[in-house]
């Protein structure tokens, strides 16, 4: 019997058949069967949010080898891409182990977290991101960040990269009080609650 409950990915026409997220962006290599035009391969790279996604630099053959040739160098490349940004000089000499429960304090339902250092589950993060620097996070808010509440979106700034992200409450490992922070993060909650002063400033000065 055929278990056809699975969906496929779908891109245009293309079946994506093989698929590698690393970065900031995934390569995909899709397939239509039906083609007559002489593209029935192609090979992309893939942002997607909640909503959409959106292909680029897509390129199309008849020629299998060939797109499967393209895919591998374009994974390649940005495994390297991701490497060096993830290597740059300013990490360098950071302990960026990844943090485990013994390192935060535990959450429960009766805890609030708007304006909390959250920490995310390592498990949770892309592979090459389950390390200290990309699992601290300011919990701005979301619904999730309540006690007791029915919705759980927890709405988030990253102490590293300064970016704006969104994580689910049970993708929370635990808690850091500000004190306990390694010294880059004190450094990027600092600049984090600076640049909130200011919009809070500017907004009050535009009423």
């Amino acid at each position: 019997m055929n278990d056809d409950s699975t969906e496929k990915r779908m891109a245009g026409d293309y079946e994506i058949i093989q698929a590698v997220h690393i970065g900031d962006r995934e390569v995909v290599l899709g397939e239509n069967p039906q083609d007559d035009t002489g593209m029935k391969y192609m090979c992309a790279f893939c942002r997607q949010n909640a909503l959409f996604a959106e292909y680029s630099e897509v390129m199309a053959s008849d020629d299998f080898p060939e797109i499967v040739e393209l895919f591998g160098q374009r994974v390649a490349e940005q495994a390297q891409k991701t490497h060096i940004e993830l290597n740059k000089p300013r990490i360098q000499g950071i302990d960026d182990r990844p943090i485990t429960a013994e390192g935060c304090i535990p959450i429960s339902h009766e805890d609030d977290l708007h304006g909390k250092i959250i920490v995310i589950k390592p498990e949770v993060l892309r592979r090459e991101y389950r390390r200290a620097t990309r699992q601290l996070k300011l919990c701005m808010g979301g619904f999730g960040a309540s006690p007791h509440s029915r919705g759980s979106a927890c709405y988030c700034v990253d102490l590293y990269t300064g970016k704006e992200s969104r994580y689910e409450r049970m993708d929370v490992l635990g808690t850091i009080q500000p004190e306990n922070l390694p010294g880059w993060a004190k450094h990027g909650l600092t600049a984090i609650q600076q640049e909130q002063a200011k919009k809070k400033t500017t907004k009050e000065r535009e009423r």
